[in-house]
């Protein structure tokens, strides 16, 4: 299973990626070895995931969230966190 995903970073600003492991991706980008974007913006949280089918499904979603500008991804992780 792949999921797409987006971290915030400690100076607010937003990481997509994708992967097929979460927390093992986390803990890569939390000791700079996750990507050179993570290596200087210290990651601090996930804020949205998302399963993908495969992982050319992942890459092609990953490379449509990344095209959104910032307000608008933040506009989705609020509808896609809203309870109910």
């Amino acid at each position: 299973m792949w999921f797409v995903y987006i971290i915030e970073c400690e100076d607010k600003s937003l990481y997509t990626g994708c992967t097929n492991n979460l927390d093992r991706r986390f803990e890569q980008h939390s000791l700079g070895i996750g990507s050179k974007y993570t290596f200087s913006h210290k990651p601090s949280k996930f804020l949205f995931s998302e399963k993908c089918g495969s992982r050319s499904d992942a890459l092609k979603r990953e490379h449509q969230i990344k095209r959104w500008s910032h307000d608008k991804k933040i506009k989705f992780i609020k509808i896609q966190n809203k309870p109910g």
